[in-house]
């Protein structure tokens, strides 16, 4: 689905990270979410590719990237760590500065990349969340039956994974099903590919982790930059499905709490943007990063 892209592999010490690139204009990075990859974004790269250098990696632990296993501080999926793999491919790649979008997990590594990395990142969109501490600090009975999943992935290994392996299609039947308003704008072709990524041992156990990371690390790290008064510099914008359960968040005004220039607005669809409304989430990046 990225044909016509150069793609390579980043050696982030010790853990291959996967990635596509094209275009020749200024940089950005496109980092996707679960249970997905960087075909996720295969309804806008090309146009973006137009007027850009695309970037788009496979988070570690998801795709074609490398999967290692967990630690006990759940580290190694921290967003902290994921962060820092994108920084040294996107510096690999000659991109030393770069503007950068992502839906779902990836916008919780964009933001943390924004926060930890400030000089790399010119311009930030984040997709469909607010910040992992916001949402635990908010759940009450509604947002944990919605969000179910955060709590049930956290869960002491291997009691995930083992239920999920016995069913991955089942799972990812309810992760593309009750998270989006428009199931069908999940292609059948877009889904093969991130089943395969997804639907192994090594895979389950990876995302997992990335969910365990946002209890515990990732959770500490928002809550340490609270603190502090740390705050986001770069323009931020935010996108969110209006029949998703982010909307009930108040998005803008959460981030307003974690960033200094915050502007955006809501979408009629569900989770999964990019390939819900294509068209809108074009017009919306190239807006922004023009």
């Amino acid at each position: 689905m990225f044909d016509g892209y150069r793609a390579g592999r980043f050696d982030s010490a010790g853990v291959d990270i996967a990635w596509w690139t094209k275009g020749d204009g200024p940089p950005l990075l496109l980092i996707h979410g679960y249970p997905q990859t960087h075909v996720m974004w295969h309804r806008q790269a090309a146009a973006l590719a137009e007027r850009f250098t695309v970037v788009a990696p496979d988070l570690r632990g998801y795709g074609a990237s490398g999967k290692p296993p967990g630690d006990a501080d759940h580290a190694t999926y921290s967003k902290r760590t994921m962060a820092a793999d994108l920084v040294a491919l996107m510096a690999s790649l000659g991109h030393a500065r770069f503007g950068v979008a992502g839906h779902d997990r990836g916008a919780r590594v964009a933001y943390r990349m924004a926060l930890d990395h400030p000089g790399a990142v010119d311009r930030i969109a984040v997709l469909d969340i607010v910040p992992t501490k916001a949402v635990y600090d908010a759940t009450d009975r509604a947002l944990a039956t919605g969000y179910f999943h955060w709590f049930f992935l956290i869960q002491r290994a291997p009691i995930p994974e083992d239920l999920i392996g016995a069913a991955p299609d089942t799972w990812l039947d309810m992760a593309f099903g009750n998270w989006t308003a428009t199931p069908a704008a999940i292609t059948a072709e877009a889904r093969s590919e991130y089943r395969r990524g997804f639907a192994t041992p090594e895979g389950i156990h990876a995302t997992c982790e990335c969910y365990r990371a946002g209890a515990t690390v990732d959770y500490a790290a928002d809550a340490a930059t609270v603190a502090a008064g740390e705050k986001i510099a770069a323009p931020l914008l935010v996108l969110w499905g209006d029949r998703g359960r982010v909307a009930g968040l108040a998005p803008l005004a959460t981030w307003r709490d974690y960033a200094t220039d915050v502007r955006g607005h809501g979408i009629d669809c569900g989770h999964f943007i990019p390939e819900e409304r294509p068209e809108e989430t074009l017009a919306a990046l190239l807006d922004f990063f023009q």
